[in-house]
């Protein structure tokens, strides 16, 4: 009896066991444009590929597509069968062919577009609907022919339109592929459009191939191949397909996975020039300046990968080239010269304008496919570049830098290496050349030479460029600075200066479009991450913004701003995702800043998932007020608030608007969250959801429009008041949490204050829930206590 009892209990378990939540499959039928490469060392790749990083963890993506095959073919090996073996009702399958079809020569595959080829997509439409499942019919994408005057030429015949005809007839899904690829061809233009196509990548280009030798303008690369996959999950999307509820969302309402930037990596050729064979030594005395030249001048020739093997490698400037991949292996130290006549004046950017500057220690100017990578160390000599504040050192380690040589201010307040240094502090601005001016006289700067500390890293007009694992130290001036740069891909990168360092960013994107950044760690003297994109006039007038960034998984301990736009942003920024990052023992943690005279236009971006500690100043601030000082006062310096009067709009006047922040927890502030804009142009369109903020003060905003809190905790020190509204509209605070038994919860103060809610908030935690100010009506602010 206790066996049978035994036996109920068990099958009544399995009876109410919930069962497994069937996954949505996608089956991908095609044909090489479309399939997996088996080969992974040739750059060919399929645009199914990619496909199912654009889908949630529920849809499970099979790509059954096959190089070669036609609509006649593929079934006639069985591999339709296979397909429909495995397809499930409410399965999805998406068939794209053609270009097989179209080969006359070939009677295995060859398939009339008016009757077999019509035939063939029909009956696999049908076949699919049989089974449940639901077909959608793809045109096939297009093969890049231009003609001589770069115009679009015929590719596929009637082809594509017999898939629309197709598709009408049988009222299935259409994704117009040969003119969304046209489309994304015509835009990058001739030959922005090579890069989609992997006999373009570097080792495999001809530029004049020997017949029957040809470029391949049907066949991806990886670049090509993601942006035609993206283009697909898009059209799934804005269809509204049935399999569009599983496309991966981010975090930010109506932003999915397909929305992000794919990124254009360089490739390289295998072969490798170690230095040594062009005549460096290890030995930290040899000066290897003309050893590195030779060997990238040699690489450059065909492409491939300079080796710095591990060893002390003194040198003066590094200048790479186009095609050359610079690999200092583990255990490498490049140690730049502290000599500073190494280093020749040239003309170059400094803080966002035209400048004279020494040569930076690596450089490289309107180069294509270039890379650094390995995991040795630079060292920038910058102790030898940087003045030193009295203020940020203690008595003794001032006093050993002062009998270290070098020269001291007449107010004895600032340490500099030379003289010729400290003079050219004592010239405003000298370095600067005004708009328009090509020819630059050096001998002018000779006596200020030494004051002109270069970026470390600096890349200008460059494209397809991969930094990737190495450690970048002691810079003079900001570390690692692209300019105008396009497809930048910065991965595992270590940057370390110290604390003290003046001007020493850890990483300035200015100007540039389209890049990822993950895995870094950065410890440095000024900001972390920093996105900037030119400075006042000469900015405006440049007019490319920074834009299509993704950063994230990157650390970020000593810093002025773990992650900074401005204040140089007078091209603009927009559409930066900023992921799953952590900032310990920065100034500040997130840092929008701006002033009056920079105009410029930030929006769109996107910050989820960012954990701070120990942060002295604010932990989230937008800052048009930024008046060019370190943001945490030394040694009891005083900032004075700024006096905030309107002043007339014009080009100068600078725009924040559209920031969407979540996710955010910091451990250790002195103000949460500090919005201060002003009264021409208010902050706009701020949204901040789902924050911890521990912290002195809670919530300063001023001069703001369209700020909307949503599950914000800030538990504050000071409390009186938790949450300060000056002059500012439009503010919703739902669901506030803040420290029990707070003096007051929410001030409301200025004239031009107006719809200001509180809703969702236990106000009974607070001793006082409202103050006005003197000219506040009690209308304005609307309270709902939950």
């Amino acid at each position: 009896m206790k066996k049978y009892a035994v036996l109920l209990l068990s099958l009544v378990a399995l009876a109410f066991r919930p069962a497994e939540e069937k996954k949505v499959q996608v089956f991908l039928v095609g044909d090489s444009t479309m399939s997996e490469k088996p080969d992974r060392n040739k750059p060919e790749r399929g645009w199914g590929m990619y496909f199912d990083q654009f889908f949630d963890g529920e849809t499970t993506v099979q790509n059954h597509a096959m190089n070669g095959r036609s609509t006649r073919n593929f079934r006639h090996e069985g591999r339709w069968a296979k397909v429909m073996e495995q397809v499930k009702p409410g399965d999805w399958v998406l068939i794209q062919f053609g270009h097989n079809d179209q080969k006359k020569e070939d009677t295995a595959r060859y398939a009339a577009p008016q009757t077999d080829y019509r035939k063939n997509l029909t009956r696999y439409v049908q076949e699919a609907k049989q089974r449940g499942a639901n077909p959608v019919l793809l045109t096939p994408v297009g093969r890049r022919y231009f003609d001589e005057q770069g115009k679009r030429k015929d590719d596929h015949g009637e082809y594509p339109a017999v898939v629309r005809e197709v598709a009408k007839s049988q009222k299935v899904p259409l994704i117009d592929m040969h003119e969304k690829s046209w489309a994304l061809y015509s835009q990058l233009g001739e030959k922005g459009s090579r890069d989609l196509f992997w006999s373009y990548q570097n080792g495999y280009y001809q530029e004049n191939p020997v017949p029957p030798a040809k470029n391949d303008n049907t066949h991806f690369s990886a670049y090509g191949a993601e942006l035609i996959a993206q283009l697909v999950a898009q059209d799934i999307k804005k269809q509204n397909l049935g399999i569009a509820s599983h496309l991966k969302p981010l975090a930010f309402t109506g932003k999915y996975a397909f929305d992000l930037p794919v990124v254009l990596q360089p490739s390289f050729r295998a072969d490798t020039f170690n230095i040594t064979k062009f005549g460096a030594v290890a030995d930290g005395q040899t000066l290897n300046t003309e050893a590195f030249r030779k060997a990238i001048e040699a690489c450059s020739q065909q492409g491939g990968v300079v080796l710095v093997p591990r060893g002390l490698w003194l040198t003066g400037p590094i200048q790479l080239k186009s095609n050359v991949n610079l690999h200092v292996q583990r255990g490498a130290l490049v140690q730049f010269s502290n000599k500073l006549s190494d280093y020749k004046l040239i003309k170059t950017n400094w803080e966002g304008e035209d400048a004279v500057r020494n040569q930076s220690p690596i450089s490289g100017y309107d180069l294509v496919n270039i890379a650094i990578t390995g995991e040795g160390t630079f060292d920038g000599a910058g102790d030898s570049w940087r003045m030193v504040k009295k203020e940020k050192l203690s008595e003794g380690q001032w006093q050993k830098l002062v009998k270290s040589g070098g020269v001291v201010d007449e107010k004895a307040t600032t340490w500099y290496p030379t003289a010729s240094s400290l003079k050219g502090s004592l010239s405003p601005k000298i370095w600067v050349i005004p708009a328009g001016q090509t020819d630059v006289d050096y001998n002018r700067f000779t006596e200020v030479k030494d004051f002109l500390r270069p970026n470390m890293l600096s890349l200008q007009r460059c494209k397809q460029i991969l930094l990737e694992g190495f450690t970048i130290q002691n810079s003079p001036a900001w570390t690692i600075h692209p300019l105008l740069c396009d497809n930048i891909t910065l991965r595992n990168v270590t940057a370390k200066n110290p604390w003290y360092g003046q001007n020493t960013d850890a990483l300035d994107l200015e100007s540039c479009r389209n890049g990822l950044v993950e895995g870094c760690t950065f410890d440095v003297g000024d900001d972390g991450i920093c996105i900037k994109s030119g400075r006042d006039e000469q900015g405006r007038k440049r007019g490319v913004p920074t834009e299509n960034f993704i950063i994230r998984d990157t650390k970020v301990y000593h810093a002025h701003g773990g992650f900074v736009i401005g204040s140089e942003m007078s091209g603009g920024a927009r559409n930066i995702y900023v992921t799953n990052c952590t900032f310990m023992g920065t100034d500040v943690g997130l840092r929008f800043k701006t002033a009056r005279g920079r105009g410029g236009v930030v929006e769109n971006i996107f910050v989820d998932g960012v954990d701070m500690t120990d942060i002295a100043g604010e932990a989230i601030l937008f800052d048009m007020f930024y008046a060019a000082k370190d943001p945490v006062q030394v040694n009891g310096e005083a900032f004075a608030i700024p006096e905030i009067k309107a002043e007339p709009l014009n080009e100068g006047t600078p725009q924040f608007r559209s920031f969407r922040i979540k996710n955010v927890t910091c451990k250790g502030a002195n103000t949460g969250i500090l919005i201060r804009g002003v009264p021409e142009m208010n902050i706009k369109d701020i949204e901040i959801e789902n924050v911890v903020l521990e912290s002195k003060k809670g919530l300063v905003c001023q001069e703001a429009d369209g700020i909307k809190l949503k599950n914000v905790a800030l538990f504050s020190t000071e409390t009186k008041p938790v949450l300060e509204v000056q002059n500012s509209r439009n503010i919703v605070m739902d669901n506030i949490r803040y420290t029990n038994g707070a003096e007051l919860l929410l001030r409301v103060t200025g004239d031009r204050s107006k719809n200001v809610k509180l809703v969702n908030t236990n106000v009974k935690g607070a001793k006082e829930d409202v103050e006005f100010g003197k000219k506040v009506s009690k209308k304005v602010v609307t309270v709902s206590s939950r």
